[in-house]
Formats: structure tokens, sequence, C-alpha cells
């Protein structure tokens, strides 16, 4: 073996405990930044219902199962926040015992360098999206079932007015479906106005029952046996000239069946769109373009879809950014590294919340909204790593 084979494959190795030495480095921050910033968010979000909760007379028990309904949806915002602490405590440490220095020295250039912190981002970013798509979803509907529990024992009262429309295979609305309050827990809708329109979408009749409840059948959704109603229905003309009255539980075959499940009511009722995966956002999207709803709403749905894979990647991006900001000359302390990572996060919020605005708006693609602070994000990377390396 010559002496040239043998160098090679020390640098090769040297290299390897380079990547080791950072990523072990982040590692430990980048947890301390996770439970930091979810403890933060959950006090500034949730906190006062919590504790108002707890006043009233809600046991432990529930308080505990709705926080940790409630904590996935806040961690899969707090990972990638997490690594852009990380990267600049760690870094801020490195560069002020000047371990950066020698790694310098030894020839290894700040591009190279930033292979393992790239490396981290995309870890962590591939982490958050399998979060987002497997474990939000569940979790946000069972936090919002669990808040309906909740709310009706505290008021026995309270009611959650539901209404849904239903499309034909035209594109046209067929039917919109109005009721005075939604159980989920018992799948039931109750004091119930089904208002069913003709050809030109014009109103035709009404169908009033006191209950509609949903059923799967042998497990699955189906179109004609799943809603039933309950209690008779009535029939009226919209002139109110005619009238049916049914004391069976049959569905009128005059009104279009719902083509919903009691969870298709509960999502079209929640109004955050990180709770959907993709492909039930895509379905959304296609559903919304079929029947021809308001652009804007179009837009804003496919901004949320694209956002599934933006916000994710938002991770790599922080890393790049926060790793050559906190080379320095000397130690960066954490303190300073949080505020950094605070006006970062929030400069990076704000672009995202304009480019959400002039998607909403039309006047620029969805995808383009959700990926361009992303880009402007790696730009501002290259640029930091092209003048520090310099």
């Amino acid at each position: 073996m010559d002496l040239g084979t043998v160098r090679r494959r020390r640098g090769r190795y040297r290299l390897k405990r380079l990547d080791v030495l950072i990523i072990n480095e982040i590692r430990g921050p980048w947890v301390f930044g996770v439970a930091m910033f979810t403890a933060l968010i959950m006090a500034g979000s949730f906190l006062f219902k919590l504790t108002d909760y707890v006043v009233k007379g809600i046991d432990m028990v529930t308080i505990s199962k709705l926080t940790a309904y409630l904590m996935p949806g806040i961690m899969a915002k707090t990972l990638p926040m997490a690594v852009l602490l990380a990267a600049l405590l760690a870094f801020g440490r490195l560069s002020g015992d000047s371990e950066i220095v020698a790694v310098r020295a030894s020839g290894a250039s700040l591009w190279r360098i930033m292979g393992p912190v790239a490396a981290f981002g995309a870890f962590v970013a591939a982490l958050t999206f399998g979060f987002n798509e497997l474990l939000v979803p569940w979790a946000a509907f069972k936090a919002n079932e669990l808040q309906q529990e909740i709310a009706s024992k505290l008021d026995q009262s309270a009611s959650r007015p539901t209404s849904y429309p239903i499309y034909g295979s035209d594109g046209k609305i067929s039917a919109q479906i109005m009721a005075k309050d939604f159980s989920i827990a018992d799948r039931t809708l109750s004091g119930v106005t089904v208002t069913v329109y003709d050809k030109q979408s014009r109103p035709s009749f009404l169908m009033v029952a006191p209950r509609l409840r949903f059923e799967l059948v042998n497990g699955k959704f189906d179109l004609d046996r799943s809603w039933r109603v309950e209690g008779g229905s009535t029939l009226l003309s919209v002139d109110g000239t005619t009238f049916l009255r049914s004391e069976e539980d049959i569905w009128p075959r005059e009104v279009p069946h719902i083509n919903a499940s009691a969870d298709d009511l509960v999502a079209a009722n929640l109004k955050d769109l990180d709770a959907f995966p993709m492909r039930d956002m895509k379905a959304k999207i296609d559903k919304a373009k079929r029947d021809k709803l308001d652009p804007k709403q179009i837009a804003n749905l496919e901004y949320g879809f694209w956002n599934k894979v933006a916000v994710p990647l938002a991770a790599l991006v922080y890393a790049l950014v926060g790793a050559p900001l906190a080379i320095r000359s000397h130690r960066t302390s954490n303190a300073t590294g949080f505020a950094i990572a605070v006006v970062i996060i929030f400069g990076y919020m704000m672009l995202a919340n304009f480019m959400a605005i002039f998607a909403q708006g039309g006047s620029i693609p969805a995808w383009v909204a959700s990926f361009l602070p992303l880009v402007i994000g790696l730009l501002v990377a290259a640029v930091t790593i092209y003048r520090k390396n310099g």
C-alpha cells in the first residue's frame, strides 16, 4: 500500500469522525430545543384553556389525555424549529473552542463541514413529514372529539351547529344539510333540515327529521345505509303547499343520500389544515375544483397541501442557516443563540404568511408560495457559507 493511499484513508477516517462529532454536538441541543419550544407553544396556546377546564371540575385524566392529543400538532412545528437553535448552540460552542478552526486547518472546507449539518436537517425533515402524515391527523381528530365531550359535560345545553353541502355528479349542489347539533361521540345529527335543490340549483323541498345517525356497514361507509333517520321524517315543499309525514325510520327516496361519513363532517368543520394527511388534502382539492368552489378557498387548500412538504423541509433550511451564522471568534451563549433563533423563525414565518396572502389572492401559484421561503432561505445559507469560507 503506497503512502498516498494511507493518507487518503486517514483523511476519510478523520472526516467520518468529524461527521459523528458534529451530529453528536447538534443532537443534544435539538432535543432541548424541541422540549423548550413545545412547552412555550403549549403554554401560550392552550394553558389558559386547560386551566379553565381544571377550575370547572374536569378530572386530571381527561386533561392529561387532551394534552397528549394536542402535543403532536405542536411538535410537528417545533421539530424543525429546534434544528435552528441546535445548530446555533452547537456551532457557537465549536467555534468558541476553536474546533472549527482546527478542522479547517486540517484541510476541510466549510462546505464539507456543513455536510453532516445538512444530513441532520434532512433527517429531521423526514421525521417531521412522517410525524405530520401518520400521527398528527389522528391526534387532531381525537383532541376535537374530546373537547366536544368536555363542552357537553360543562354545558348540557351546548350545541354544535353543522352544515354540509351535497353535490351531484354534474358538480351542482343537490342538497344542503343543516343540523342544530352534531354529537361526535354518538355520531348523530339532531334537529336536521335538508334542503333539496332541483336541476337549476333552486330549492325544491325540505326534509325535516329529529335525528340522523351514522353507522358503518360491515366496517365500511355505505352510501345508501350508513346514514339513517331516527324518529321519522317530514317532507315539505318550499311554498308550504305539499306536506308528507313518515313515521318510519327510512331514508326518503326523494332526498339525496349524504355522501360523507361522520368523520368527514368533523373534517369539514376543522379549520386547521395541518390536521389532514396529504391524500385527504388532495381529495378535498379535487372535490373543491369539481364543485367549483371559490378560487380563494381552493388556493388556501392547495397552499396547505404544499405546506405538508414545505414545513418539514424548513428543518434543512434552519440547519444550513443557523450553523454558519454561529461561527464566530467567541463562543455564542445560550441566550444569544436563543435570541437569534427567535428572530430567524419570526422572519421566516412572516415571509410565509405574506406568501400565503399572495397565494390566496391569486397573485402567485400556491406551490410557489409554499416553497419560495425555502428557496430564499437556502440562498441566504449559501451566501453565508461562501462568505465564512473565504
